[in-house]
Parts: structure tokens; sequence; C-alpha cells
């Protein structure tokens, strides 16, 4: 218990609450202000705010306005720039205004929607320190490279969140550049690059020219062009689709025209490895331009890169910006003095060691990444490849024919329901009394979860989970979003549509459904938390999207300074595929960290700031890199499986057990023989005298009696986990044993008792005949022991097989405990129990028998063997 209160305390810290709004009032009586109107921004009640201010004079007041000072787009903004607006206007008193109320809603419209003249932009954060070293390196490539045959090309190999518009900008700035164009595969960026360039100071009279925005002005792309001041800097933004397109007779499209009549002074390539360059970019050109286009690129180590000395299109200078570029890295387009990195290790590592006040990374959060082995029931309608692994897309597949979105239903509509259930810490996990964390129970993560985003397999799956969660009284209190299909829209129309979904993300909750729109070059600062629903196999697709939940949330503090409070500190990527998230986490980290030579430093490196925690059926701990490729290997690791066998559920410490072991003297002088059991003798006796005890008073009427009854059985609980966790050191030795022995088919009971005693002895210091007597006697749980056997060689034989080693490859035999089985028998019988556990936890049943740790439960419908009072308690039982 304190070991997860720990582990809750460092990984789901609680977050401040926060709830910013505008707020206006006058204060009737009070003559001086007659006609002034009082403008404010709090974070808490206004009238809690307003009383603060008027009290000290006694004057009485009335609101006139409370309005969320959040825009469309989840940022935030404070009175400072309504005042701005209305100080144009109107004569002030500090923060009051000689205007009227409809004056101060058109003032904050306008700052909301950002509508205000080019005059008012507010915005002056400054670069941070990478992104001027970005600046700094890619200025001197550019000035210093002399290269007759090409133009300098660059490339920014920086995580999302660097801020790469921003740095962009400041580069054209500080080169002189005027005339710049930015092509994009993907137009959501959109918002991103118009953001920056016309709210921020530095950019004071620079033109944002896009086909959204003609189109807002009711111009045509070329003709907005062509009514750009020529003087001023220029950025005209892009689809590599639309911009470099033919029409349908084969040319270049009218609108256009001007993009290859200009003489650009540099070309910015975003998202660049979403451009699958070799094959779309064949479609835009001619005919004629094909034959020399494909004898460039039947080259493989040039892989998918691009050349821009083919592009139709005249420029000084190319800038390729990529959060995930690997194709780029690994092809050698790119020599180390054309690359600046900044990874996400480099950011936290920075924020870590920021000393002083105003650390600029304060508000970046941590990402932690939470991988869970779903429950045997719940996954074997989809276990599948090499090592049984959850396969999303089969679990998460819709039935054929639905036309219509309230038609849609998943095939496994009732385990999709299991594993809803499951992460809201609902479901009952057979064999388990523990529960790790899960997103919707927990009650530190679930605060931290108020907008999460779910990426699954495609639209009709994307349909049938909205159906099933707004069926669900549980999640009753979340605004279901489904961005996926054609009435969500397409780029900056899906964004936009997201966010009117969601409403003011302070006081609402939600979810948004996704099968691919809002996953790259997006921001909606209120989502803290991923859902990894679909398979994927790309690191870039894979960490693009998870990292969309790592941009700031935050809010301006009230006391007029520009200290911001801090909304997320930790943001989360959840994913229900335990080996398919490590080998993300090992493929993302080894490839984007080209300097450090072996993979587990690499490894090491990421997971240092992005820390894991792995669920592998028994318990969730935070895993190191050994760990990570351990089980990108084999499908578990070392550590893991160590703890396995640490698992008290592994041996009974029950009365019944205990009066057994006492009345043996046989089984008490075999255990004390071992150091650790010295004194058994005495503390069992302790145990049972005080346990009968305990049973006695509680039933006699005597309330002073009943008094005692609390320091007395925490006396019973401790000395009984003295006498489990002995056994369980004990327990720790058999994995040893099974080490150093190679005879696997036999069941572990045999080996022990008949093939290789001598080592055994060695090992553990017990006698065949001792571990036979407390066998009988129902010391260990056989049933769990099994279980912990089975994984055990599992993980041994892929391991051996990773290593050409693999001995036991037509083997189909598999000893266990006490029993010798056919391996898939055993994995569909314990696949059975799980599901009658469950089946049977509302029904009552009727004890009627126990044998070697085991007990018979009658229902009505049929009896069940239950090993293990932990699962017994899961049952009603008398």
């Amino acid at each position: 218990a304190h070991a997860g209160a720990a582990m809750r305390q460092k990984f789901f810290p609680r977050n401040e609450h926060s709830d910013p709004k505008i707020y206006a009032y006058i204060t009737p009586g009070v003559t001086e202000n007659n006609g002034y109107i009082k403008i404010g921004y709090t974070i808490r009640d206004a009238d809690i705010r307003i009383k603060e201010q008027t009290q000290t004079v006694g004057a009485h007041y009335k609101i006139l306005l409370t309005e969320p000072a959040i825009r469309p787009d989840g940022s935030t903004f404070t009175d400072k720039d309504i005042h701005r607006v209305l100080a144009k206007k109107f004569s002030r008193k500090n923060e009051w205004f000689k205007c009227s109320l409809d004056d101060v809603k058109a003032a904050l419209i306008a700052v909301r929607s950002m509508t205000y003249n080019i005059e008012g932009r507010t915005k002056d954060f400054k670069l941070r320190p990478e992104q001027q070293a970005a600046i700094d390196k890619t200025k001197n490539y550019f000035l210093h490279t002399k290269n007759n045959r090409r133009r300098p090309k660059f490339l920014w190999n920086a995580k999302m969140r660097f801020g790469k518009t921003f740095a962009v900008y400041e580069l054209c700035r500080s080169m002189g550049f005027t005339k710049i164009l930015v092509l994009t595969f993907k137009p959501v960026v959109e918002s991103a690059w118009s953001e920056d360039l016309l709210t921020h100071i530095n950019f004071e009279g620079w033109q944002f020219i896009s086909n959204h925005s003609s189109q807002d002005k009711g111009l045509t792309f070329d003709e907005n062009f062509s009514c750009a001041d020529k003087s001023r800097p220029v950025v005209v933004f892009g689809s590599f689709q639309d911009l470099l397109g033919k029409n349908k007779n084969g040319g270049i499209k009218a609108k256009n025209q001007f993009i290859h009549e200009s003489d650009w002074d540099i070309i910015i390539f975003d998202e660049y490895h979403y451009g699958a360059w070799r094959d779309n970019a064949k479609k835009l050109f001619n005919d004629d331009d094909e034959q020399d286009f494909d004898a460039l690129y039947n080259q493989e180590d040039i892989d998918e890169s691009y050349d821009e000395s083919f592009l139709p299109i005249k420029a000084g200078h190319y800038l390729y910006l990529s959060g995930t570029p690997f194709r780029a890295l690994n092809s050698g387009e790119f020599i180390e003095e054309q690359i600046y990195s900044w990874t996400y290790s480099d950011e936290q590592r920075a924020k870590e060691s920021w000393h002083g006040k105003n650390n600029p990374y304060e508000s970046l959060p941590r990402v932690v990444m939470m991988a869970y082995k779903i429950p045997d029931e719940i996954n074997k309608i989809a276990a599948e490849g090499e090592f049984n692994e959850f396969d999303l897309n089969k679990f998460f597949a819709v039935k054929d024919g639905a036309k219509r979105l309230e038609d849609s239903e998943f095939v496994n509509a009732d385990s999709v329901q299991k594993w809803l259930n499951l992460i809201r810490g609902s479901y009952l996990m057979a064999g388990k009394n523990k529960f790790p964390p899960m997103p919707f129970s927990d009650v530190r993560l679930l605060q931290n979860l108020n907008h999460t985003l779910w990426f699954l397999p495609d639209v009709a799956s994307c349909y049938a989970m909205y159906n099933l969660l707004t069926r669900d009284n549980f999640f009753r209190d979340y605004r279901v979003i489904l961005c996926a299909g054609t009435k969500a829209g397409v780029g900056l129309e899906a964004l936009d549509f997201t966010r009117s979904k969601m409403g003011n993300p302070y006081e609402t909750k939600s979810i948004t459904l996704s099968c691919g729109k809002l996953t790259t070059g997006v921001t909606v600062p209120a989502w803290s938390g991923v859902f990894m629903l679909r398979n994927l196999q790309s690191p870039e697709t894979y960490f693009q999207t998870a990292f969309r939940v790592q941009s700031p949330f935050t809010v301006y503090d009230e006391d007029g300074s520009d200290k911001t409070h801090i909304i997320k500190r930790e943001c989360y990527i959840f994913d229900f595929a335990l080996n398919r998230a490590l080998k993300q986490v090992a493929d993302y980290s080894c490839r984007l960290n080209i300097d450090e030579g072996s993979p587990e430093k690499k490894v090491s490196e990421f997971i240092k700031f992005l820390p894991v925690l792995a669920y592998d059926g028994s318990s969730m701990n935070p895993i190191n890199a050994q760990d990570v490729l351990d089980i990108y290997i084999s499908g578990t690791s070392a550590t893991l499986l160590a703890r396995r066998w640490q698992s008290p559920l592994l041996v009974n410490v029950d009365d019944e057990t205990l009066k057994r072991l006492f009345n043996n003297p046989d089984a008490m002088r075999a255990l004390e023989n071992i150091e650790a059991f010295r004194n058994l003798n005495k503390e069992i006796a302790a145990i049972i005298n005080q346990s009968e005890h305990v049973k006695r008073t509680k039933n006699s009427d005597n309330p002073a009696n009943k008094r005692e009854l609390t320091q007395e059985e925490k006396e019973i609980r401790e000395k009984r986990k003295m006498i489990r966790d002995k056994l369980i050191k004990f327990n720790t030795r058999i994995p040893i044993f099974m080490y150093l022995t190679d005879l696997r088919e036999e069941s572990l009971k045999d080996v022990i008792t008949q093939l290789d005693s001598k080592l055994f002895h060695k090992v553990t210091g017990l006698n065949v005949s001792d571990f036979d007597l407390l066998c009988s006697l129902g010391v260990f749980n056989s049933q769990l022991m099994d279980e912990a056997i089975y994984n055990f060689k599992c993980y041994e034989d892929k391991s051996l097989t990773y290593t050409g080693l693999n001995q036991h490859e037509n083997e189909h035999k598999l000893g266990l405990f006490d029993k010798q089985v056919d391996e898939e028998i055993f994995y569909n019988q314990i696949y059975e129990l799980n599901s009658t556990v469950n089946h049977k936890k509302n029904g009552h049943g009727v004890i009627t028998d126990f044998n070697n740790g085991c007990y018979k439960v009658k229902f009505d419908s049929g009896d069940i063997q239950i090993c293990g009072e932990a699962d017994l308690m899961k049952i009603n039982v008398s």
C-alpha cells in the first residue's frame, strides 16, 4: 500500500484547478465612477474577487458580465488584452473605462477571436535557448555554404512542441527574408503558422496568405497575393498537394500560377515525415518529367527523401521540419552540419536542470506511459502475433453492414464493454486481489484526465465506440466528440469542430474519438491523455499522435503579473498492447538518438524523462531500459517475472494451513532447518492462539473485550505477514532452480523429487521429502504456481529463440508445478477458469469442501474449484 501511494504521488500529481474569466461591474452610488465600467480578470469566482476589491471602501457593486477568458484554440487571455482594445477608443482610469457594456462585449469578442487589428498584437514571448541555437546553426550554414549545383538545405529534427513556427519566423527575420513559402502535407497545421505571425509583436506588418484566409476575404488565392503589400514580408502557406498539383488539363492551377512565377527566399517543408515524397511527388509533374524523376529515385539508399532541385519553383534556401525524421536521418540525406536536433529528452533535461526563476520549460508537461497486459479472459479473442500479442484492430473490429452511425456495433461488443469496465476499475480480474491504477478509477489519475484523445482503427470503430460510451452511465458526464468521418470536416474544420464540441475546457469533460484527424500538427491544450487503441507499426505516427497531449495548459495569475498557473504538469499515454508499446519506445528512442551507440543507453536516456509503468498481469511498476528491451524481445522482463515470484498469493498462510503445519512435527522441523525459519514453532503457535481468542471475543457480548481486538488483530496480521514473507523468500529460489535445469516437460515437483533432488537441496535448503510434505499440507498455491512457472518457461524459451538456441521448439507438453499438460489446453483452462469466476461472482455459492489449499464451491448452476483466499473473496459464498 505504501509503495502504491508513493507511485501515485510521483506519477499522478494533483493539478491546480483554475477557471479563467473576464468580469465587468459598476459601483452605483460612487460618484467618481459614474459612467465607468471596471474590467478585471480572475481564476476564481468573480463575485468573491469583486468583493475583495470593493469591501475596503464599502461600495455596492453590480456585475454586468462574466465570460470565460478562453479562445477557441484553448489558449487564455487576461483583462490587459481587453484594456488594450478599449484604450484606443475610450478614456480610462486604471482598469475603469468610460464605455458601454456593448463596447466591452465587442472588445471581448475581438480578443477572443483575434480579429482586432494588427496594432493590437499582445504576444511578446522570447526565444528559448534551444530555439536560438537552431537559428544560429542554420543561419551559419546558410551564409557559409557554397554549392553551385544546389541551394543550401537544412533539417530541424525537433520534437513536437519545440515551437518550430515561431523559431522559423525568427530565422527568416534575422536573415532578412521577405518572400517565404510554407509547404505541408498536413494542412491542419495552418492555425499554428498563422497564430504566431499575426499575434507576436516581432512580426508587426508581416502578412499571412493561404487558401483559407483568402476565402475569408472573398478572394481567390492569387488575388489575395496580388493585393499583398510586397514591401512588407509575405508568408504564403499551402498544402504540397494543392500548390504543386495539376488542373484537369494537366497544367498548373490558375490560382497557383504565382507560386511558380515567384522567386522565393526560402521554402519550408513542414511535417516532412508525412511526405511519402517518392510516391506522391511523382504525381505532381508532367509525364515528360517522370522519367528523370524515376531514374534519380531508383537508388535504394535514398529511401523516401526528396530532391528539392526537382521542384518547379525557384528558391534560395530550403528548411525541413519534423519531430520524427527517421527516414531522412537513416538515409544520409543530411550530413551532421545540416541537422539541428532537439528531442523530448533534451527538453525535459533542460527543464530539470534550469536554475533560478522563470524556467521557460516549466509549463511543458512530463509524459508518463502506462502500458497494460490485458487479462486473458478479455484478450483471448484478439490474441495473435509472435507473443500472442493483443491485436487492437481485431479487438475493436466493427460488424459489417451498418449504414448509419447509430447502427455501428463492435463484433466483440461484450469484450469491449469488459475493457471499458476494466479502465474504470469495475471489472473483476480472476486471481487478482490488487488492481493496477486504471485511467478512470484511480482518484489521483482521474482528476488529471478531464479531456482525452482516443485513437481508434477506423471511422466505423469510432462510431461504435461513440454508441457504447453514450449509452454507458459512467461516461454520462463526458462530452463524447466524434471527430471522424465527413461530418467532422477536414483540416482546420475538424479542429474547430472539436473545440466547439468541447466547450469551456475548465468546466467540461470530454473524450475525443479519432482515427487520424488531429493527430499531427495541432494543439488542443486541454488534452492530457491519449489512448492508443489501434495497431501502429510506425514510431513516427505513434509518437506524433502521443505527443499531441504534451502541449502546455496554463492560465494567467489574477494579480496582473505575467505569472501563470500550470494546469497540466503530467500527461499520459495509455496502451493496452504491452509488447507493442515497449517496442515503440525502443524503436523511437534508438532511431531518434543518433549519437549514442548502445541501445540500452538510448532507451535509458529516453525513459529517464518519459517513465514507463508496465502492468504485466500481476503488478504495475516503473521499468528500466533493460526491462524494455527484454519485453521487446521476449514478451516479459526478468524484473517483472521476478516480482511475480514475490507475490503473496503463491503461498497460503490462512489459519487452517498454519494449523496443519503446527500439528505436523516433521513439517515444522523441515522449515526450521532453513535459517530464515528459526523460532517458527513459537510464531505459528502465537498466531493460532491469538486468532482463536479473537474469534471468541468477537462472539462475546462484552463491549470492553471487543475494544481490545484492534491491537491483537494487528499483531496477528504482522506475524502472519512475517511467515508469508519468509515463504516468499524461499519461493524466489525456485526460478533459479528452474533456470539451472533443462528438464522442461516434466512437472517441477517431479524434477525436484525424482530427477534433480541434489541440485534443489543445494539451491533452496530443502530436501525432497520435506518439500513433498509441505506441498501435501497446502503451503503452496499450486494453481498460481502453475501460472508463474508457465510464464517463466515462456520467457526462457523466447529468450533462447532470440539467441537461436531454442531446444524446445517442437515440444508441446509443458511441466508445471505438480502436473504435466498440453500447452494449448493449459492456456484454455486458465481462460475458462477466469471466465467462470467472473461469471459466478454475482451468484451465491456454498463451500462444500477444502483440500490442499483449494475450496470446492457449490452454485445452483454447478460446482467450481477456487484455489486461494483472494479468488474466494471475490465471489459470494458462505
